[in-house]
């Protein structure tokens, strides 16, 4: 069994991977962190014994269909855990969104968390 952590740019993607660490331990299961970004993570965020996979480059997919294969691949996930930001009404109804798009397509449970305003 495993926590999938979906981990992107910025302090939603800092506090995404946090709130993924407690979840994995709280559910006594290994840590698996998508770098969702282009630039290398902070190995000092990454908890010990975390498996973290990166992105292959700017063509390696759309954020939300990488999420969605690693999912499809692995076959262990249990909970899936994002980080997600505020928008404005405009924005939700112009603009897609991944975290949007993980939240209704995901085959897991979608633990979605803000970080502290």
């Amino acid at each position: 069994m495993s926590v999938l952590v979906a981990v992107g740019e910025g302090a939603e993607g800092t506090h995404a991977l946090a709130a993924g660490a407690a979840e994995a331990a709280l559910l006594d299961a290994k840590l698996v962190v998508l770098n969702l970004s282009l630039s290398a993570l902070d190995p000092s965020l990454v908890p010990d014994g975390a498996e973290v996979v990166e992105r292959r480059g700017a063509g390696d997919r759309d954020p939300s269909e990488a999420v969605l294969d690693e999912i499809d691949e692995r076959g262990d996930v249990e909970r899936l855990v994002i980080g997600v930001r505020r928008r404005s009404p405009v924005s939700k109804a112009l603009l897609g969104s991944i975290s949007q798009r993980l939240l209704l397509e995901s085959p897991v449970p979608v633990l979605a968390v803000k970080p502290p305003a």
